[in-house]
């Protein structure tokens, strides 16, 4: 059983107050603020806020294979969406988090003035296209409905591997960026746009449904065999990334994890565990 402590959504402010700030402390409590960056109390566990699968799923293979003997003690809290991680890691909750590629924290840094930064990259999560009606693509047709994700980022990269695939067509130039009112020709279909965590359980509700890797993991969807389409990881922006506060980057605890997290061992591990699923975005192949 795992002692990690899962936050939803719908509890994570309280969940946040009951548990994470007595133990973090606040910017608000000038008597809990310690150290940060180069200056941290290596002492403390690195606390890391992570989605389930398979960010936390890879941390805790870290903790349990390679922290010890790195001399990093690692905490990992579990976190279901995409905007309280960063939040966290914002206000010193957390000290770093692990579940999101560099348009998505573009995006979230411009819209609510915070400053968190990429420290290394980890994995790639392939977007794929699923339904539990339709076999194959060419079944696709006009009046059918597919959700997809409706954040900026996610929902321009969903309609970017419809485009791809020939389902919709999109306007010139919009790339990741596009959105709903820039499908030039929607060939009849019809889109439900869903808060990205929501979109594998409104698969029955739905034709077809554009869903994030990680989120298709933990609905036991596989990419690599269940998807209709898939994003080919080759040259792929979205590499999903340890994150830190601006500033805190130079932490030692932080280094130890990036490094951990950039090794043979977790290569492996992910290699093996998500076959092709979910691909490692550092180094040339692990050796098996």
């Amino acid at each position: 059983m795992r002692k990690n402590i899962k936050i939803t959504a719908a509890v994570a402010s309280a969940a946040a107050l009951a548990l994470g700030l007595g133990a973090c402390g606040t910017n608000s409590d000038p008597a809990s603020k310690s150290e940060t960056g180069a200056n941290a109390d290596t002492s403390k566990a690195l606390v890391v806020a992570a989605s389930p699968t398979p960010h936390a799923d890879i941390l805790n293979f870290v903790k349990k294979n390679l922290a010890e003997k790195a001399g990093l003690e690692l905490e990992v809290k579990e976190f279901t969406d995409y905007v309280l991680p960063n939040t966290a890691t914002q206000n010193g909750q957390v000290d770093a988090n692990f579940f999101q590629h560099k348009p998505y924290l573009d995006d979230f840094n411009k819209k609510n003035d915070t400053t968190i930064v990429p420290v290394a990259d980890v994995h790639l999560e392939p977007l794929g296209l699923y339904s539990k009606k339709i076999k194959d693509l060419e079944h696709i047709k006009a009046g059918q409905t597919i959700a997809v994700p409706n954040d900026t980022t996610n929902g321009g990269r969903a309609l970017q591997l419809l485009a791809e695939n020939g389902l919709i067509t999109l306007k010139d130039g919009v790339g990741t960026s596009a959105r709903l009112s820039d499908i030039t020709d929607k060939k009849g279909l019809e889109f439900k746009e869903l808060e990205a965590a929501t979109v594998p359980r409104a698969l029955n509700d739905v034709d077809a449904a554009v869903i994030n890797g990680n989120y298709a993991l933990t609905a036991e969807l596989s990419p690599a065999k269940d998807s209709l389409a898939l994003e080919n990881a080759e040259g792929n922006p979205y590499a999903n990334f340890l994150a830190v506060k601006d500033g805190n980057e130079k932490d030692p605890r932080v280094e130890k994890l990036a490094g951990l997290l950039n090794s043979d061992e977790v290569k492996k591990f992910i290699e093996d565990t998500y076959q092709g699923s979910i691909v490692p975005a550092f180094g040339a192949p692990a050796k098996s």
